[in-house]
């Protein structure tokens, strides 16, 4: 094991040194001498009055990135405003932009002049991939509402992101429109057209389009940004900033109606089973499925699924959760992250600053519960085979804009019944392990005076046809959520924000269900010493109420950050929603933070926050208590560094016991520091460290390395290992019932020591060949270690008081896997055996997809995965031998071919 307490401890200390350096050492933010500061209110007065002319074309456009035509006689918009290096300054190179359009389409050209073209840097990447590149984005607000849009970038090579915009400063890169650029590099610099049809975009119908409009030029080896509507770094404003977009003249949408139909092979191969019916070590299937796209009307998007694959998708990296709660991945279905912005900024609009230490930010709508992996189990005894996934029968989303300001967002899914087959060699069963499944998600969002207030609503529900007693036992029929959420900008400058949501749950099922989910972890209606819970076994439902409320000061140097919210013991949002930690609890925050945007001696920008965050319980113990100091910032040299410090005073636990009495929390500390080298370099380093320690309780430690290589403008290779220790005292184990231990009510709550040893690594390469025909490889070995030993029980509730099985007259063996524990020896307590908890989890999972869009929307995969596992010598880490069990243990290796192709009626 790993041993570095010392060299840890003085981690910590340099990392507190460094916050403490940076905060008063003022001078190194200030504007370095020589540097006359731009006028910064002069130019945002003159931003308010910027417009763009749009010119109507009388014939065809030639998309070939060639800017020789006589329609770019036009006057062009130009005057471009550096946001990096020097905000504020003008830009170093002139950008001379154009926009056209015809009855169909919105067409843009651009003409970056570069005084080094041999300095341009045109990195290949496949569609929606950042790389570091020189850039030119167009950015559109076509409802003006000055909160919403679209953005579409393009490099010099022609690689292409587009992306939704929304909630003023933030950017969904799920968005996927239909629309194509041409690029070339000239002796003075590099050119750009694009095509934008109408159909891809939405706006209102009228006869003439006032929209907001942005162009932005990033020159990488500069690290310079250049804005045409230019905002002040410590603004935080973006679309609402925006030029206006004129002389565009009747046109319409017209009709998009686009058809997905796809077919897909599978091959699986994996070690046989000696007498498993179910692994004879080859499985092969199909599947076709339908996707279909309409634009309905000028302003709302259908997206409808039909039996959907999603076996492209890059595989869910390990990690080893020894806590009460699932953990949490991202979504990565297409279907379910385009246009999902309109459910996951609910709660937030308005409110640009997320600083939560311990409030769990609960999600309404969690998009992978829909096909989730049955939560129910067989009933029979044998060989199994058990269903990873619910198979979505069909789903489909509308979003867009209604009338009136609002933003309308609905999803509805059904999921088959699941069934698992278990054979005990004599018979085949199916045993019903999932039902079928309604999922109902409903958003509604309404903007009012041009987005300086905003009201909106969430409804959720999941409706399970339920049959078999074993699913009515373990599932709610029926859960739904409402809640309603809103802002209001305080000033027209909207410095000053006030914003957030409030809403509730409600949970229906049998008596066994309810009363199980009473006593899960979200809630632990068991805990013996609370008094404003209790446990109900007759109860038929559960419901509870949940909100919070934020004041901001969100513009300027200076950042202000006061939230209170609540969630009450009952509330659940965890059938359509996540949620990973306790309800009960009433959270307080105040920070307060200053930004540093002149380049100064030492930094070319630099954030200070640091507040409070405390929780109590609904009986008022308080839960959790936090200190917190974060420093970030930019060296003159472009590396950039985030350094936080976190002190916790001591508290009381209401999960350590896993629905137990309080136990308290020792005070500790938690210190973290990460650096990225400059991003224009053919290396790239970056590195995290952190040390934390919980008085008596906790130490840990972990060292987290990448490197990211770019030998080609069209091929980058990142490797990142991880190496990490966590030593915990009080790792939960069992509970076990004892009367006589009437100190902590009838139960002995055990724990044990364990010394954690994570070693992992993370391996990305991508290989470009053409901006839609591309290679992607991820692969991730992981090793995770656990020896337990210092068994130990809770004493007395709310202490830090620890009975360690083998001291005194306790007594502890081991035999056959099993420990038995004895806690006062000959006395009267009965003994009782825990299994052995020691863990060796070893795993290799990786992905390999090559990806060729062979016509504008149409896309063929070639997708092979590998997962492999071994559990061989548990408790006893040696990094040789277990990096030689895990390439040597069996694979599991799924090889799929799928074939979309693009109907446009």
């Amino acid at each position: 094991m790993f041993r570095l307490r010392t060299g840890l401890f003085i981690f910590s200390s340099l990392a507190f040194s460094f916050l403490f350096l940076v905060i008063f050492s003022g001078p190194g933010f200030g504007q370095q001498a020589g540097q006359p500061a731009p006028d910064k209110e002069a130019l945002k007065k003159a931003q308010e009055n910027k417009v763009v002319r749009a010119f109507r074309l009388s014939g065809d456009f030639e998309l070939d990135g060639l800017l020789n035509e006589s329609l770019y006689e036009q006057p062009a918009s130009e005057g471009f405003i550096q946001t990096d290096p020097v905000d504020g300054a003008p830009a170093s190179e002139k950008t001379r932009v154009w926009v056209f359009y015809d009855s169909a389409n919105l067409y843009v050209a651009a003409f970056c002049h570069d005084s080094d073209p041999k300095g341009i840097i045109g990195q290949l990447g496949r569609r929606d991939y950042s790389v570091d590149s020189d850039w030119f984005i167009l950015c559109l607000d076509p409802y003006l509402d000055r909160r919403s849009g679209y953005a579409f970038w393009v490099n010099p090579s022609g690689s292409i992101i587009d992306k939704a915009l929304y909630n003023d400063i933030s950017e969904d890169k799920s968005w996927d429109g239909v629309w194509e650029a041409r690029t070339r590099i000239t002796a003075g610099g590099w050119s750009l057209e694009m095509r934008i049809p109408f159909n891809q975009l939405r706006f209102p119908r009228q006869e003439k389009q006032v929209w907001g409009i942005n162009f932005q030029r990033i020159i990488k080896r500069k690290n310079e940004k250049v804005s045409f509507a230019w905002v002040p770094k410590e603004d935080n404003a973006f679309v609402s900033r925006f030029a206006r977009l004129e002389g565009i003249e009747n046109i319409k949408p017209g009709r998009r109606v686009e058809v997905f139909p796809y077919s897909v092979g599978q091959a699986r191969f994996r070690p046989a089973e000696p007498g498993n019916p179910f692994e004879t070590g080859h499985k092969y299937q199909g599947n076709l499925g339908l996707d279909l796209k309409a634009g309905l009307k000028s302003n709302l998007n259908l997206d409808l699924t039909i039996n959907p694959d999603f076996g492209q998708v890059e595989v869910d990296p390990a990690v080893i959760n020894l806590t009460a709660y699932e953990t949490y991945y991202e979504e990565k279905r297409p279907f379910f992250i385009e246009g999902s912005s309109i459910f996951s900024n609910f709660g937030r609009g308005g409110i640009y600053i997320n600083a939560d230490l311990n409030w769990p930010n609960p999600r309404l709508f969690y998009s992978r519960r829909i096909g989730r992996e049955p939560q129910g189990y067989p009933q029979h005894d044998g060989f199994v085979s058990f269903p990873d996934r619910s198979t979505i029968i069909g789903a489909f989303k509308l979003t867009g804009k209604l009338g009136g300001g609002w933003n309308l967002g609905i999803i509805n899914a059904v999921t088959a019944r699941e069934f698992a087959t278990v054979d005990d060699l004599t018979t085949r069963y199916r045993d019903e392990v999932a039902p079928f499944t309604y999922y109902g998600i409903f958003r509604g969002q309404k903007e009012f005076n041009r987005g300086q207030q905003g009201l909106g609503f969430l409804l959720t529900s999941v409706i399970r046809d339920l049959r078999e007693d074993s699913l009515k036992s373990l599932l709610a029929g029926e859960s739904f959520s409402l809640a309603v959420d809103g802002w209001a900008f305080l000033d027209k400058k909207r410095n000053w924000v006030l914003g957030g949501w409030a809403g509730g749950t409600f949970l229906s099922g049998s008596e066994t269900a309810i009363y199980r989910i009473q006593r899960s972890s979200i809630h632990y209606f068991q805990r013996p010493d609370a008094t404003h819970v209790s446990l109900d076994p007759e109860a038929t439902s559960l419901a509870g109420l949940g909100g919070k409320i934020t004041l901001a000061k969100q513009q300027g140097h200076s950042i202000v950050y006061l939230s209170g919210g609540v969630l009450s013991p009952g509330f659940d949002p965890n059938e359509a929603g996540y949620q990973r930690s306790i309800s009960d609890r009433i959270n307080f925050q105040a920070l307060y933070g200053y930004m540093w945007t002149k380049p100064g001696k030492v930094f070319r920008q630099a954030l200070v926050i640091g507040g409070l965050e405390q929780n109590h319980d609904f009986g008022w113990n308080k839960t959790f208590e936090g200190w917190l100091l974060n420093m970030q910032g930019v060296f003159r040299n472009w590396w950039t560094v985030d350094g936080t410090f976190i002190y916790y005073p001591e508290a009381y636990s209401n999960t350590l016991t896993r629905g137990g009495p309080l136990a308290l929390i020792p005070p500790g500390y938690l210190a973290q520091l990460s650096l990225e080298t400059d991003s224009r370099r053919r290396f790239v380093f970056y590195g995290t460290g952190y040390h934390g320690q919980t008085r008596n309780k906790q130490e840990q430690w972990n060292l987290s390395f990448g490197l990211r290589w770019k030998p080609r403008p069209n091929f980058n290779l990142s490797f990142g290992p991880t190496v990490g220790q966590d030593t915990n005292e009080t790792q939960w184990l069992t509970s076990v019932a004892d009367p006589l231990m009437s100190a902590t009510y009838g139960r002995r709550y055990i724990f044990g020591r364990i010394d954690q040893t994570v070693v992992a690594a993370e391996l990305r390469l991508n290989w470009i060949f053409t901006p839609r025909l591309s290679l992607q490889v991820y692969l991730q070995p992981y090793i995770a270690v656990g020896r337990y030993d210092r068994f130990k029980q809770l004493n007395l509730p709310r202490t830090y008081d620890y009975l360690v099985f083998g001291q005194g007259s306790s007594t502890i063996e081991y035999q056959d896997g099993f420990y038995r524990l004895d806690p006062d020896g000959s006395g009267p307590a009965a003994d009782f055996s825990i299994y052995n908890p020691d863990f060796n989890y070893k795993s290799l999972r990786g992905t390999v997809v090559l990806r060729w869009e062979y016509r504008l929307g149409s896309l063929l995969y070639l997708v092979w995965t590998q997962n492999r596992a071994d559990y061989a010598n548990p408790g006893d880490f040696s990094l040789g031998r277990d990096l030689g069990d895990l390439f040597t243990a069996p694979g599991d290796n799924v090889f799929l071919v799928k074939f979309t192709y693009r109907f446009n009626l």
